[in-house]
């Protein structure tokens, strides 16, 4: 299919450089960088981000009320309980 698009002087004398660089048609180098496109835009837009769950098992979660001297101590305190060996 023979198709009429339109773009900037300078990205299409980049876009020429960099196929005959590669040793390939201006047209194959079209076609792959826009095939690229498509792919990734379709993987992005067909699995929504999700953030895993982060939360620690058996905790009391977020605390109100605590200083950063308070988070110090508290973390002083457990340096001995490490579950690693």
């Amino acid at each position: 299919m023979i198709a009429t698009v339109e773009i900037s002087d300078p990205l299409f004398q980049k876009a020429k450089a960099l196929a005959l660089s590669q040793g390939i048609s201006f047209r194959i180098l079209v076609e792959e960088g826009l095939s690229a496109v498509i792919e990734a835009r379709t993987k992005a837009s067909a699995k929504p981000f999700r953030l895993r769950e982060g939360s620690f098992p058996n905790s009391e979660g977020l605390q109100t009320g605590l200083q950063w001297s308070d988070i110090t101590a508290l973390a002083h305190e457990n340096e001995g309980s490490s579950l690693v060996p």
